[in-house]
């Protein structure tokens, strides 16, 4: 009987000790579960802060390289300008997020996926501004070498224009006339009307101008007008009519008189101009000079007592 007993007692502490085996085994599991869990979150945290750490790095960059865009290359035009104004309101956007920890595991691989695709966004929007670069730099040296060739061509065009000057210049010298002979008579008016030489100051009332010209096959044929500018003995130029001359230099002159005369190239013709003085003449001489074609083409004197 003490036996059975004894057999009972012993299968109820086994009993016993089995029931807290396994409680012991279950509670380890618990902890066991638990640590592992507690692990793999942590190891998920730091994951996803040095993922965050990275995110924040590439948006740096991405922000750094369109500063320095502005910096380069200031005049964007409205596309590019539009393009750069996105990309900087979704820096913004995922720094923001990034700032408040709002993103979870999945937001945190979308938001890197968005961040990848601005950074190609980003390249391709640089690609376009080094390619406008090179557009601009072509077309500065373009505008440079237009520019080069219109200076080229003005100062060829300023030199043929000052060759032509001067040829031009030579040619009308070549063409002018000059006098090969002159003389000059002083003049007076007889009351019979009949005009008579005189050398008294007292008596002159005119001055006859006779010249021949020298043969010139490049001075132009027909009418030619000469004028002329009688200084008195003190120097002074008699103006009997207004107005100026042109000389090939430019200078525009007063004259005392004008009067045509047609050349034909013949040394024999004789030209003359009768000038008469308004005013009285004076004793000592008298200073003539004769210009025709912007040159002059001969000169005198005479003296009156």
């Amino acid at each position: 009987m003490e036996t059975q007993e004894t057999t009972q007692s012993v299968k109820k502490d086994n009993n016993k000790i089995y029931l807290l085996l396994i409680v012991v085994l279950a509670l380890f599991t618990t902890n066991a579960i638990l640590f592992f869990r507690n692990k793999n979150a942590q190891e998920q945290v730091v994951q996803l802060s040095d993922e965050k750490a990275v995110m924040q790095k590439e948006l740096d960059k991405v922000e750094a390289e369109l500063d320095k865009v502005n910096n380069d290359y200031t005049l964007l035009n409205e596309q590019l300008q539009q393009k750069q104004e996105e990309a900087r309101q979704k820096i913004n956007e995922l720094r923001e997020a990034l700032r408040q920890n709002e993103l979870t595991k999945r937001e945190l691989t979308a938001a890197q996926q968005e961040v990848k695709e601005l950074r190609d966004f980003v390249n391709k929007y640089l690609a376009e501004i080094e390619e406008l670069k090179k557009q601009n730099s072509g077309l500065i040296i373009q505008r440079d070498s237009l520019q080069t060739a219109y200076r080229t061509e003005n100062e060829r065009a300023t030199n043929l224009e000052q060759q032509n000057k001067e040829l031009d210049k030579k040619v009308r010298t070549a063409a002018a006339l000059k006098i090969a002979y002159l003389k000059i008579n002083p003049i007076r008016i007889r009351s019979n009307g009949r005009a008579s030489n005189t050398s008294r100051a007292a008596t002159a009332q005119q001055l006859k101008i006779s010249f021949k010209l020298q043969q010139n096959d490049l001075a132009e044929r027909g009418l030619h007008t000469v004028y002329l500018r009688i200084m008195d003995p003190n120097g002074n130029l008699i103006l009997t009519e207004t107005g100026n001359m042109s000389l090939i230099s430019g200078e525009e002159l007063p004259y005392s008189y004008k009067s045509a005369i047609d050349f034909v190239n013949d040394s024999n013709q004789i030209n003359t101009i009768i000038w008469a003085n308004k005013g009285v003449f004076s004793k000592g001489v008298y200073d003539i000079v004769l210009y025709a074609d912007g040159f002059v083409i001969g000169s005198g004197k005479v003296t009156l007592k």
